[in-house]
């Protein structure tokens, strides 16, 4: 899901870290490509919500937000928290 505006953002945190239906687990983008966690997304809101608001390309401007498949070694940029897959061995 395309994330645009503050509200887009509000929207998916409020939805939770996992996808409806099927509960598969959620990570954000950023526009320069990093991933990060749910938690770090909810941790940092204001700071995203300043670069979503700015179109700020910082770091912190999430663009996205969507499941991860099958990539086990996916870690969020920010804080090194592993992002489980929903397929692949965690």
């Amino acid at each position: 899901m395309k994330i645009k505006t503050v509200e887009d953002l509000a929207r998916a945190i409020k939805q939770g870290p996992s996808s409806w239906p099927g509960c598969y687990p959620l990570y954000f983008l950023t526009h320069d490509g990093a991933a990060l966690s749910f938690q770090a997304v909810k941790d940092e809101r204001q700071q995203i919500e300043d670069s979503i608001k700015d179109k700020c390309d910082d770091g912190w401007w999430v663009v996205a937000v969507d499941v991860n498949w099958e990539d086990t070694s996916l870690y969020c940029d920010h804080t090194n928290e592993k992002i489980p897959s929903a397929y692949g061995d965690n």
